[in-house]
C-alpha cells in the first residue's frame, strides 16, 4: 500500500513533453444540431468576414428574392387592373364594334349584344357624344358594366379615335370571305396605331351543309391566319352566343398600349359649350368659349394643371374639374327589402338629386403654359458695332479696283455701276435658291419645285463655299483674268459647234438612264454661284459636320433637350408615381377654356371627341423623327417636302417632311422620294411626343379622300440629326492616259474648275482622283486618278448640303371624305395586278 501511494505520487508529478503523440478523436457519427450550436455560442457572432463566394451566393439570393417580389407585385397589379375594369371601382368596359365587310349587318350585332336574353340591362342610350349607336350596358350576372359603341366605319378618323380608347374591339366578319378590301385597309390602320384586346365574331351561318360547310370553315380559318394567327372565331347568331362573347370580353387578358396607358384620357360622353361673354380684363369677346366634357378617366390619374389635347383641334388649358353623378352606376335589381346601410343598394332618386362637387381648380401659378414656340429675339443675330480697325480695312478694301472687261468707251463712273450690278447678281443667287434648286431634280422629276424654300432665309454669303474650296486669299487669286498663251493655243484646236453637238448627244444618251442625285451643270450661270451652298466631303462616314452650323431661322422657334432619352425616362417615371388628381374610373366633367366653336361643329356632325392629358413639354415644337415603311398596296410617288397628314399617337396634323436613310451614323443621306423597299426616317416640325407611339401617314387626294401611304412608329426628338442632300456632277473622260485623263462636260468655264478643285473625284468603276489643272476656258480639266480609267466610265463629283423640313405644321388635319368601296377595291386590284 505504501508503494502504491508512492507510485501515484510520482505519477501525478509527471508532465507530458512537447513530442507526445496526439491522436484524433473517434468519429461517433453524432453531429450537433443548430440548437446545440446556438446554445454553445450563446448569441456570439463570428467576426470572420464572408468569403467572395459566400457574398456572391448571398447577392444571388437577394436578386432572386427581389425578382420574385417584382414578379408578384406585377402580377397583383395586372390582376387589380383587370378586376377594376368594368367594376364599380373602375370605368365601364369600352367595347367598339367594327364591321369589316359590307355584307355584315352591324345593327343586328349591336342589338344581340344589348338584348335582355344576353343578360344585359341597357341603362343608357347614346352614351358617347357624337355616336348614335352607343349603349350603356350592365350585366348583373358578371357584375360588370359595358359601354358598347358602333362607329361608322366609313369615317376612318372616327374609327381610329375610338379604337385608340377602346378596351376591346369586336371585329364582325363575313362567314365566307372574312373581310373585304376596305376592311383590310381598316385593319392595316388599326394594326399600325396599336391594336387592343379583340374578339373575332362571325355573323350568320352559310347555307351549306356537310362537306361544303367544313370546307368553308377551313377557308375562313386560312384567311384569319394571315392577320390573327392565334385568335378564335366566335359565332354570333343567338342571344346565347352574345352572352358567351360578353363573358369572354369581361374575362380576357387586356393588351396594354404604351402611348395611352401613361397618359390620362377619356371619351366624351356629354359635351356642352358656353361662349365667352367677354375676355379677361373686360376686353371684348374673342369668339372662343368654355367646353364642358364629361366622361370616365382612364389610363392614370388626371391633373387639372396639365394641358389637354383634343384630337384634331389642338392643345388647351383646364380651369376646373367637377365630379357629377355617375350615369351608369353598378346597381343590381333585387326583390328583397334592402337593409339599411347595405353596400350595393343605391337609391336612384337620391343619387340623381346629389349636387355636383368641384374636385379641383387650376392654379394659375402652377398651370402649364400653352407656349409652343420659343421666343425669338431679332437682335440675337445682329453684329456688334465695328471697331475703328475694321472700318479702316473696309474703306481700303472698297478703294481696291477690280479688273474686269467693260465695253469700249465706258467711263470709270459707268464701270463702277457695272461692277455693282455684277455683285448684285451674285448676291441675288441666294434669293433665287428656290427656283434654281429645280435643276437639282431635273433628272428625277420636273415638277420638284421649291425644293429648298425653307433654307432661303439663311442668306449665306459666298464664303460658305469658299471655306470649303479655298481660303479668302485663294478667292482673290481666282478673280477673272485674261487667258494665257497656252490656253489660247489649246482653244485653237477646239471646234465650239462640234463641242455643243457632242454635249447634246451625250445628254440625250444619258436621258434614257436613271442616275440618282445627278444633275446637269447650268450653262447660263457659274457653277460656283449655283452650288455655293454645297460642299465636298472626303468621307461621308468619317468627315465631321458641325450640327450647329448655319441653322435656319426656324430653329430659333423650337425647343431642344440636352438629353431626350434621359428626360423621357424621368418624366415617364414621375408619371407612373402620380397618385393625386382625378383617379381612374371617376366620372368627371372637364372645363376646357378658350376653345373655338368648330369643336362643337365636329361633335354635331357625328364625330366622337377624345380628350388626352399631355405630359410636360408635349406642347412645345421641335424636330421629330418618325421611322416608317411604305404600304405595299400604295404605289404613289411621294416627294420630299410634300404636304402629308400624320397621326402620331393621339395627335393628328399636317406637315411637310423630308426623308432620310435609317442608319447609325452621325450623318444621314436625304432621300428625294419615299422609298418602297426600305424603312425611311421622316423628319418634321411637330410638337414633342414621348415614345412609344404608332404613326400613320396619309396623302390627301384632290377629290378630298386620303390614302394610307406609310406606317411606322415614333423614333426620337433630335434637332441635331444631320440630314445631307447629295448632288452629283458628272463628266465624261475625253482623253485617257495611264494615271490621268482629260474630263469635259462637268464644268463649262475655267473659274468653276479652279473653285471646285479641292473636291475629290470618283468614278462609277471605283476610281478616285482629283482635279490637277484646268485646260483652256471651255471647261476641260486634267484629272489625276489612282488607276487608269475606262472609256465607258463616268467621272463624278459629290457635293452635299444640309436639308431641313418646311415649317407648315397645322394641327387642324382635314377630315377625309367617306371611302367609296368600289374605288378602293379597284385601286387595290390594279396594284395587285401590277
Amino acid at each position: 500500500m505504501v508503494k502504491m501511494a508512492a507510485g501515484e505520487e510520482n505519477q501525478q508529478g509527471h508532465r507530458a513533453g512537447v513530442y507526445k503523440q496526439k491522436n484524433k478523436g473517434h468519429k461517433h457519427g453524432k453531429h450537433r444540431t443548430k440548437g446545440e450550436i446556438e446554445k454553445d455560442n450563446k448569441g456570439r457572432v463570428s467576426v470572420t468576414a464572408l468569403t467572395k463566394k459566400q457574398r456572391r451566393e448571398q447577392k444571388r439570393m437577394d436578386r432572386r428574392h427581389q425578382a420574385n417580389q417584382h414578379r408578384k407585385n406585377k402580377k397583383d397589379m395586372v390582376l387589380t387592373e383587370k378586376r377594376r375594369l368594368g367594376s364599380k371601382d373602375g370605368p365601364p368596359h369600352l367595347v367598339v364594334v367594327v364591321t369589316l365587310h359590307a355584307g355584315v349587318d352591324a345593327a343586328a350585332v349591336a342589338k344581340l349584344l344589348c338584348s335582355e336574353g344576353a343578360g344585359g340591362l341597357v341603362r343608357q342610350e347614346r352614351c358617347v357624344s357624337g355616336v348614335a349607336e352607343s349603349f350603356g350596358l350592365i350585366l348583373p350576372r358578371f357584375k360588370q358594366r359595358f359601354t358598347l359603341v358602333r362607329p361608322d366605319t366609313a369615317d376612318l378618323y372616327a374609327l381610329l379615335d375610338l379604337a385608340k380608347m377602346a378596351d376591346s374591339l369586336v371585329f364582325v366578319l363575313d362567314p365566307t370571305e372574312g373581310w373585304d378590301s376596305y376592311g383590310d385597309y381598316c385593319l392595316s390602320c388599326l394594326f399600325a396605331q396599336g391594336l387592343p384586346s379583340h374578339v373575332l365574331v362571325g355573323q350568320g351561318a352559310p347555307e351549306l351543309s356537310g362537306k361544303r360547310r367544313v370546307e368553308s370553315k377551313r377557308a375562313l380559318a386560312k384567311i384569319l391566319e394571315y392577320r390573327f394567327p392565334d385568335s378564335r372565331l366566335f359565332p354570333l347568331n343567338t342571344e346565347q352566343d352574345a352572352l358567351l362573347i360578353l363573358r369572354h370580353l369581361s374575362a380576357q387578358r387586356q393588351r396594354k398600349l404604351g402611348f395611352r396607358s401613361r397618359r390620362p384620357h377619356l371619351v366624351a360622353q356629354s359635351v356642352s359649350y358656353t361662349p365667352n361673354t367677354s375676355a379677361p380684363g373686360g376686353a371684348p369677346a374673342t369668339g372662343l368659349g368654355t367646353l364642358h366634357v364629361s366622361g370616365y378617366v382612364r389610363g392614370c390619374p388626371l391633373q387639372v394643371d396639365r394641358l389637354v389635347h383634343l384630337t384634331g383641334y389642338g392643345d388647351f388649358q383646364l380651369s376646373q374639374v367637377d365630379a357629377p353623378v355617375d350615369p351608369l352606376p353598378l346597381i343590381f335589381p333585387t326583390t328583397r327589402t334592402a337593409k339599411p346601410g347595405k353596400e350595393g343598394e343605391v337609391d336612384m332618386q337620391d343619387t340623381d338629386a346629389a349636387p355636383v362637387r368641384v374636385l379641383m381648380k387650376a392654379d394659375p401659378a402652377r398651370r402649364e403654359s400653352l407656349q409652343a414656340e420659343a421666343e425669338v429675339d431679332p437682335m440675337d443675330g445682329e453684329q456688334t458695332w465695328p471697331t475703328d480697325t475694321e472700318l479702316v480695312e473696309a474703306e481700303e478694301a472698297r478703294k481696291v479696283k477690280k479688273l474686269m472687261k467693260v465695253p469700249k468707251g465706258t467711263s470709270d463712273y459707268q464701270a463702277s455701276w457695272i461692277g455693282e450690278e455684277l455683285d448684285g447678281d451674285a448676291e441675288s443667287c441666294d434669293d433665287d435658291e428656290d427656283d434654281e434648286d429645280d435643276d437639282d431634280d431635273g433628272m428625277m422629276d420636273e415638277d420638284m419645285e421649291g425644293d429648298d424654300e425653307d433654307i432661303d432665309s439663311q442668306c449665306a454669303d459666298s464664303q460658305t463655299a469658299g471655306s470649303l474650296c479655298g481660303s479668302d486669299e485663294e478667292q482673290e487669286e481666282l478673280s477673272p483674268t485674261e487667258p494665257t498663251g497656252a490656253d489660247q493655243r489649246y482653244d485653237d484646236h477646239i471646234d465650239e459647234e462640234e463641242e455643243g453637238e457632242g454635249l447634246k448627244r451625250y445628254r440625250e444618251a444619258r436621258a434614257h438612264e436613271l442616275f440618282p442625285d445627278e444633275v446637269d451643270t447650268p450653262l447660263n450661270m457659274p457653277a460656283k454661284n449655283r452650288f455655293q451652298r454645297y460642299r465636298g466631303l472626303k468621307s461621308f462616314r468619317s468627315t465631321p459636320w458641325d450640327p450647329m452650323e448655319n441653322l435656319p431661322p426656324d430653329y430659333s422657334r423650337i425647343f431642344q433637350f440636352k438629353s431626350f432619352d434621359r428626360t423621357r425616362r424621368r418624366i415617364l417615371a414621375e408619371a407612373a408615381k402620380e397618385e393625386e388628381g382625378a383617379m381612374v374610373g371617376w366620372y368627371v366633367t372637364l372645363h376646357i377654356i378658350d376653345v373655338p366653336p368648330s369643336v362643337m361643329e365636329g361633335v354635331a356632325a357625328g364625330r366622337p371627341l377624345v380628350v388626352v392629358s399631355l405630359m410636360p413639354h408635349e406642347q412645345k415644337m421641335s424636330v421629330m423623327h418618325l421611322l416608317v415603311r411604305r404600304q405595299p398596296n400604295n404605289k404613289d410617288t411621294i416627294k420630299a417636302k410634300e404636304e402629308l397628314v400624320f397621326q402620331c399617337g393621339f395627335r393628328r396634323f399636317r406637315a411637310s417632311p423630308i426623308f432620310s436613310q435609317h442608319t447609325t451614323a452621325d450623318k444621314h443621306k436625304m432621300e428625294r422620294f419615299l422609298r418602297q423597299d426600305a424603312p425611311t426616317v421622316v423628319t418634321v416640325y411637330a410638337p414633342i411626343t414621348f415614345p412609344p407611339a404608332g404613326t400613320l401617314v396619309f396623302k390627301q387626294r384632290d377629290d378630298g379622300m386620303q390614302d394610307l401611304v406609310a406606317t411606322g412608329s415614333l423614333l426620337s426628338c433630335d434637332p441635331q440629326r444631320v440630314v445631307l442632300k447629295r448632288l452629283v456632277l458628272s463628266g465624261h473622260p475625253f482623253k485617257i492616259n495611264k494615271h490621268s485623263a482629260v474630263v469635259r462636260y462637268m464644268f463649262f468655264n475655267r473659274e468653276d474648275i479652279l473653285w471646285f478643285k479641292p473636291v475629290e473625284l470618283r468614278t462609277k468603276w471605283g476610281r478616285r482622283g482629283h482635279i490637277k489643272m484646268a485646260l483652256g476656258t471651255h471647261g476641260h480639266m486634267k484629272c489625276q486618278f489612282d488607276n487608269q480609267l475606262r472609256s465607258q466610265d463616268t467621272v463624278m463629283m459629290n457635293l452635299f448640303k444640309r436639308a431641313y423640313p418646311r415649317w407648315t405644321y397645322d394641327p387642324y388635319a382635314p377630315i377625309p371624305l367617306p371611302w367609296v368601296k368600289s374605288e378602293l377595291s379597284e385601286e387595290i386590284e390594279d396594284a395587285d395586278m401590277d
